[in-house]
């Protein structure tokens, strides 16, 4: 027992021992810390400090330096935080500053950093207007806040919301946020309709006043961006007042999403629906570690909280923040430097605090290593680009009872997904309202606000439209004789109302006529889009055409009807002979390659019956005829001959196809070039009629009039006309007779006329191309995107179906661009796979048929030359002279067929023939011989096969129908 006491005492002693020499080797490093101690932010900070301190040196026991944390209160103040500061270098001699807590107290300590080469490390001066580059030894332990604009756009874009208004403090904080939300949100085409500007302490009448002004206004989209003091004023008012209801749609950042757990229960209460903006911490073992212990600690030190809230994102960061701080001034070799006094001017001697700070030595040698830094934190990777750590993924949060529930994620790789693909690094292109999970907005609905509701205090949109006594299909102007009112209809009126009606915001618009006092129009259309130009109208709604000169005082909106001015002019009958109609259906290309054709058939059905078919035999020239005929006769299916070869049959069968296939296009097309009447235009082109000296007419208060001056046209020429009956009667008496030779029109007007007068007058000439009809605008007006986009969805959709059926009819629809289009004449296009099929199979029967006849009578061709192998060329000659020999083999020749020429009876009912090839009267007498009566019904039996009588073939046969008739005759 005694010799184990003893040992026991000396290890405690050696421990002991060796403790006090490592503790002769550390090296204190003072470093100062500047928080809000009474607030939450700055309690749960200092605390995360003190505990990553004991981790970093509990896993570091070798490192020779200690950070030694002195703390200073700010108390909310920039000037308390720069005393503060200014305390800790000129008295404690610190060589680096972990804080301040808000953007204005960090803006002037990183200037005191800055001059005395003092590191400023803050985990909660999120203000974009703080910047390394200006004051280079202050460095941001955290994002700035601009890098949540881009996930609140995200939002937008995803709800398709077009508008927002910006709620944030009065400060560095809130203000330095704003012009990087405004330009996330340009990007989704999307905008801030107001600013809401509120002090930081600001008091309760206040806010309501300007709650109460908001509720007048469109807008029903809020981002809200402000401290979490103010924040938690200002949503206990909205609740009052009843904004956080139905249609509303409130967005909060980072700076109230991080600490919700923190707020007061009412305060949370108030926010119900609300959708924020929210760091995005991964989980991970360590972090749970920690979250343990600092909960226990958390207790420990405040034992009267009866709720412990949740650890946020602002104690991590401040837990990382001193990690890294307390690793660079291990690795720079940082020691309790003094600061050098500073050089006295020559002026003056004498100093204040400030400017006697003087400067710390190790101050730029700690800093790179702080920049330096990078290592895996509770946060993530940390490391600092630029003087301060990269922007992270942002949870997208949905207050619902007294928790966030999670809605999605965002991160700059992927932007807005939901958290499993993200998880799982999917690449995410876009994302879809239903992919996230569901969010239950203010008044506990489940329908996405669309952002916008009728104002009540919004002025209405003045919208000037034509006055006008012609085509009043687009616009029309009506006054109610009793009462006065003014009712404006029309198919521009109905496109117009359908593009508002489908705005993601309302337009309250009030249609004013562009009249005089004696309700007649008070201009032309360029007088009334100075109105708009002058500001006395907000847009013009009518059947305005888009040109160049026009868009260099206003702006349009994409065309809802056809763009281009062409010409119209009458008709007149074609009189010319038809006596060669019948050659148009087909082209002359077509006509020749369908001769060549016939005459092809015709050589091959003789090469290949000429050996084996006697009616392809005899004098060239007969043979020659009898192989032309045969082709030809099947235009018209009257070839008698008779066909023996396979080959043949096959060749036939196509051709006939062909030739079926174009007499039929040949008849149809034919019969379109006799019915259909030939009308032509008076006039073809514009250059005619100014040669001629002929009037021309135009729309009256036209663009047009402008456009043919520039095109050579005389204005004595041109006389303006407003309806479209007078239009007609100009056309009809011509320009010798005071009316006019043709008329300029933009298409729509010209669809609309030739529906009225659809046999009488034609277009003639090209289309000059024009801008179409559209809306007018002020310039640069915002909502000139958000209009033409409606456009192209009305115009594409069947909405604008039914507004020009509604206004035009059914028969604008149908094409006026030509009188009445005669048919063309068919071409080879149409038919040049069917000639490749029958002149390949032509050629090939040639060829195997050809080879046949060599391959049968090789030998013999041989026999002619004993002596010598003959060349090819004999070869040839040699096959010439066999192809024009008779087939000797008589199953090529159909000798078993009756070849009567003419059939006589006697009395006794015997046949009798007359040059019988196949001798019936012998076939006669052998049946005689064996007492058989040659009888109508009887057959007989030659050899094994039965024989029918021919008169039995001449009626039951149709092979022998011929014979049969002409027996009869006789």
């Amino acid at each position: 027992m005694a010799g184990g006491l003893l040992l026991r005492v000396f290890i405690l002693s050696l421990e002991l021992l060796t403790g006090l020499k490592r503790a002769d080797c550390y090296s204190d490093v003072n470093v100062g810390l500047v928080l809000v101690m009474d607030s939450w932010v700055g309690r749960v900070g200092k605390m995360c400090i003190s505990m990553a301190l004991q981790d970093f040196y509990e896993d570091h026991p070798n490192f020779t330096t200690r950070l030694t944390i002195s703390a200073r209160d700010s108390g909310g103040d920039v000037v308390k935080a720069a005393s503060a500061a200014l305390d800790l270098m000129k008295n404690v001699q610190v060589q680096a500053i972990i804080g301040p807590q808000t953007s204005e107290e960090a803006d002037f300590v990183a200037n005191l950093g800055s001059k005395s080469q003092v590191p400023i490390l803050s985990f909660s001066a999120t203000s974009p207007s703080l910047s390394s580059t200006r004051t280079p030894y202050f460095i941001r332990a955290t994002p700035n806040h601009s890098t949540q604009a881009k996930p609140i756009a995200a939002l937008f874009k995803v709800y398709r919301w077009r508008g927002a208004v910006a709620i944030y403090e009065d400060s560095d904080y809130g203000t330095g946020f704003i012009p990087y939300l405004t330009d996330a949100l340009q990007e989704v085409d999307s905008q801030l309709q107001y600013r809401c500007v509120l002090p930081p302490s600001a008091p309760e009448g206040l806010i309501r006043e300007e709650l109460f002004k908001l509720m007048t206004m469109q807008t029903r989209v809020f981002v809200v961006h402000m401290r979490y003091p103010l924040a938690s004023k200002f949503f206990l008012q909205v609740q009052q007042i009843g904004m956080m209801s139905r249609e509303y749609a409130w967005i909060i950042t980072d700076g109230i999403a991080g600490i919700l757990d923190s707020l007061d229960p009412a305060v949370i209460d108030s926010m119900q629906g609300v959708i924020g903006v929210k760091s995005h911490v991964a989980n991970s073992d360590r972090l749970a570690n920690f979250t343990t212990r600092w909960r226990r600690r958390f207790r420990q030190e405040y034992p009267d909280e009866l709720h412990i809230p949740s650890l946020t994102i602002f104690g991590i960061r401040a837990y990382d923040a001193a990690w890294a701080l307390a690793l660079a001034v291990e690795k720079s070799g940082t020691r309790a430097f003094s600061f050098l006094p500073p050089i006295a001017g020559k002026s003056t001697g004498n100093f204040t605090d400030v400017l006697a700070l003087g400067t710390l030595p190790s101050g730029p040698r700690l800093r790179r290593s702080i920049l330096a830094t990078n290592f895996e934190g509770l946060t993530g990777n940390i490391e600092f680009v630029n003087g301060q750590v990269e922007a992270c993924t942002f949870q997208i949060i949905n207050v619902i009872g007294n928790q966030a529930h999670e809605v999605g994620l965002w991160s700059p790789e992927f932007g807005l997904s939901p958290y499993k693909k993200i998880s799982n690094g999917e690449e995410v292109l876009g994302v879809h309202v239903d992919e996230l999970w569901p969010v239950i907005w203010p008044g506990r609905s489940m329908a996405v606000p669309k952002g916008w509701v009728i104002p009540t205090n919004q002025k209405k949109w003045r919208v000037g439209v034509p006055v006008k006594t012609g085509f009043t299909e687009f616009v029309k102007v009506e006054r109610d004789p009793i009462n006065g009112r003014r009712t404006v209809t029309g198919f521009s009126i109905d496109v117009f109302e359908a593009v508002v009606e489908s705005l993601p915001y309302a337009v309250t618009y009030e249609l004013i006529p562009f009249e005089d006092s004696h309700g007649r129009g008070a201009g032309t259309y360029n007088d009334m889009l100075d109105q708009v130009y002058f500001g006395n109208y907000d847009a013009v709604v009518g059947d305005v055409s888009i040109t160049a000169n026009r868009s260099n005082y206003v702006d349009f909106t994409l065309p809802y009807t056809e763009s281009g001015v062409t010409m119209v002019v009458p008709m007149k009958k074609e009189r010319r002979s038809k006596a060669l109609a019948f050659l148009k259906p087909l082209t002359l290309e077509l006509w020749l390659i369908t001769t060549g054709f016939f005459f092809l058939m015709a050589f091959v059905i003789w090469f290949l019956e000429h050996r084996i078919n006697e009616d392809f035999r005899g004098p060239l020239l007969e043979q020659m005829g009898k192989a032309l005929y045969f082709s030809f006769s099947m235009l018209v299916y009257s070839h008698r001959d008779r066909i023996t070869s396979n080959l043949t049959r096959l060749v036939i069968i196509l051709w006939l196809f062909v030739v079926l296939i174009l007499s039929s296009s040949y008849t149809a097309n034919l019969a379109s070039i006799f019915t259909v009447e030939q009308l032509q235009p008076t006039v073809t082109d514009l250059q005619t009629l100014i040669n001629n000296g002929d009037y021309i007419g135009y729309n009256h208060g036209s663009f047009v009039k402008g456009l043919l001056m520039k095109r050579g046209v005389p204005e004595s020429k041109l006389r303006p006309f407003a309806t479209i009956d007078c239009f007609a009667e100009a056309l009809l008496n011509g320009s010798s007779r005071g009316g006019v030779a043709a008329i300029v029109f933009e298409i729509p007007n010209v669809k609309l006329f030739l529906a009225c007068y659809p046999d009488k007058f034609t277009t003639a000439g090209p289309i000059n191309r024009t801008g179409g009809y559209g809306f007018v605008l002020p310039k640069n007006s915002p909502l000139l995107s958000d209009i033409s986009s409606a456009v192209l969805n009305i115009t594409e959709g069947e909405k604008m179906v039914a507004i020009e059926n509604k206004w035009f009819g059914k028969q604008t629809t149908q094409s006026s661009s030509s009188p009445a289009d005669a048919s063309e004449a068919l071409s080879l296009d149409c038919f040049w796979g069917l000639f490749l099929i029958v002149g390949a199979t032509a050629i090939g029967a040639l060829i195997i048929f050809a080879i046949g006849l060599w391959n049968e009578n090789q030998n013999r061709a041989l026999n002619e030359f004993p002596l010598a192998d003959p060349n090819l060329w004999q070869k040839i000659v040699a096959l010439t002279k066999l192809f024009d020999e008779k087939d000797p083999l008589p199953h090529n020749f159909k000798t078993r067929e009756i070849g009567v020429r003419e059939i006589e009876f006697n009395r006794d009912g015997v046949l009798s023939t007359r040059e019988d090839p196949l001798g019936l009267g012998a076939l006669g007498d052998v049946l005689s011989n064996e007492g058989t009566t040659l009888s109508p019904r009887t057959t007989a039996s030659v050899g094994d096969a039965p024989m029918p009588s021919p008169l039995s073939s001449l009626e039951d046969d149709d092979t022998f129908l011929p014979l049969r008739d002409h027996a009869q005759e006789m």
